[in-house]
């Protein structure tokens, strides 16, 4: 059973090595990436840049502990750093990660409000989130040359910031009324949203979005002005919009929400989001594509490069390695990436050398606050071990939302399958509170399988197909993720959760 094991890990090393590879086997240039360079569910991407490191935070939505920070130092491999956010205030919309005066503050919106989180480090401790008292969404921070503060909103309208950057100063002014997008181009709605401003030479640069975040493929884009002032008047760039999809047919639909920056070796990139065209339920994934600057001061993509092509790395960087999803559960804190769906209670769980135990909540998937990871690939299979105690429920799903889920569990005797809320035993008195569980999916067709020893799996009658599960069907502006449940009274305990990329699977 162990020399079993041992070439099973082989095997399973083996696929993530080819996984890695796979991002560049399309030009089998080393020197070059493809986008995403973070796949699976991470929009509206903020990007800091601090000295010669990287570190970049999403939206983080339901999901909680919140604002996962991520560091980098060549802009393509990326590790979690930290959480900042662990008091729930809703869902947690696009947030701006700013280095000023030495202090780290992540500006965001949530709850129809807005706050601020602070940290003398960027693996903090972050402070409890500080209300601001303003209604607007997507803060986008800036500071002038006498170090005056503002926050620009999605309205094109800013206020002044006090000098910690913690109060509101002022009253809300508008400045900046867009692009006027044609009539004839298929859009959500003009939608502007996302501010991000920096400064370069005489001139402050506006990033907006536009054309809704979801909705037509062609509809979100990127959109650029510039003023001799923070506070405007703004006059929009001739090559607007600097990055648009436009056609349905192209792989990365509704790009948008772009964060401008030069790097430490002085180049100067942009990074967004966009959804996958036929996976839209991994959610927006994070793109990266250089930009130059005009004789005239204005920037645009370089002719040439578009994000669904490789591109040269940055200078200094390697070839991009997956990040491992694979965890034993073993140590004394959870892995930063996992996240609970909706209020994060602490007390909840615990980690040992045993795993990781989950006290059961509520009854059904739905209300039970399934712990969450991102899948990163367009095909995988995802399997855990678990027992049982007590009278509680186990299970390994994908899980959108309270309304939209699909897995298998277990309880101490039965294997269960839920499938879109429809819950019933379909192997019934096979195990006896220890089963191991097993999800594969093939381009959003679900298998699910069980074991009793982890080496001999039995595929169950049913199976889920889930590409619809995604915004333009279901709203939110949530993804597909995978999900280890515990509900009922009792508890249960995971090991050993183990992810597999399945590369060039044909559907």
């Amino acid at each position: 059973m162990k020399y079993t094991k041992v070439i099973l890990s082989i095997i399973f090393s083996c696929l993530s090595l080819l996984a890695n590879a796979q991002g560049n086997k399309e030009s089998g240039d080393k020197n070059v990436y493809t986008n995403p360079i973070m796949g699976g569910d991470y929009p509206d991407p903020s990007i800091l840049v601090d000295g010669k490191d990287y570190y970049v935070v999403h939206s983080s939505f339901e999901y909680y502990p919140g604002l996962l920070i991520w560091h980098s130092t060549d802009l393509i491999n990326w590790t979690p750093v930290a959480n900042a956010l662990h008091k729930y205030v809703g869902s947690v919309w696009a947030p701006d990660l700013v280095k000023h005066d030495g202090k780290y503050y992540i500006y965001f919106p949530a709850n129809n409000t807005n706050y601020v989180v602070t940290a003398d480090k960027i693996e903090g401790p972050w402070s409890e989130p500080v209300h601001l008292d303003i209604t607007m969404i997507d803060p986008g921070h800036v500071a002038d040359e006498e170090g005056n503060r503002y926050l620009y909103f999605s309205s094109g309208s800013y206020v002044p910031l006090s000098k910690d950057g913690l109060s509101i100063a002022g009253e809300v002014k508008h400045s900046y009324d867009g692009w006027e997008i044609p009539r004839e181009w298929s859009i959500e709605c003009f939608c502007m949203e996302g501010p991000k401003l920096f400064k370069r030479g005489e001139y402050y640069y506006l990033t907006v979005a536009e054309g809704g975040t979801a909705g037509p493929a062609t509809g979100h884009m990127v959109i650029s002005a510039r003023s001799k002032s923070p506070l405007g008047p703004w006059e929009n760039s001739p090559y607007n919009p600097i990055t648009r999809a436009e056609s349905p047919s192209e792989r990365w639909a509704s790009i948008g929400h772009g964060t401008v920056f030069e790097d430490a070796s002085h180049k100067w990139w942009m990074m967004y989001h966009g959804y996958e065209n036929d996976h839209y339920n991994m959610g927006r994934q994070t793109l990266l594509t250089p930009i130059e600057w005009t004789k005239d001061g204005w920037f645009k993509i370089p002719e040439g490069i578009t994000v669904d092509k490789p591109i040269k790395l940055p200078k200094g960087a390697k070839p991009q390695k997956a990040f491992t999803l694979s965890d034993s559960f073993k140590g004394n804190e959870l892995n930063p990436q996992w996240k609970f769906f909706g209020e994060y209670d602490p007390s909840r769980y615990q980690t040992s050398d045993d795993g990781l135990t989950i006290k059961g909540k509520g009854s059904a998937v739905a209300d039970c606050s399934p712990m969450l990871i991102v899948p990163a690939d367009h095909s995988y299979t995802a399997q855990v071990e678990l027992e049982i105690k007590g009278d509680a429920v186990g299970g390994l799903v994908l899980f959108y939302n309270q309304q939209s889920y699909s897995g298998i569990l277990a309880d101490n005797q039965n294997i269960l399958t839920n499938l879109r809320g429809w819950q019933f035993p379909t192997e019934k008195e096979v195990i006896n509170r220890h089963v191991y569980l097993r999800l594969q999916n093939l381009n959003n067709t679900v298998n699910m399988y069980y074991s009793i020893d982890g080496e001999n799996w039995i595929k169950t009658e049913n199976s889920a197909e889930v590409s619809a599960m995604h915004h333009n069907v279901l709203s939110g502006f949530m993804s597909l993720r995978i999900g280890l449940c515990a509900m009922g009274k009792g508890e249960v305990t995971f090991k050993n959760f183990e992810y597999t990329p399945i590369i060039n699977h044909k559907s």
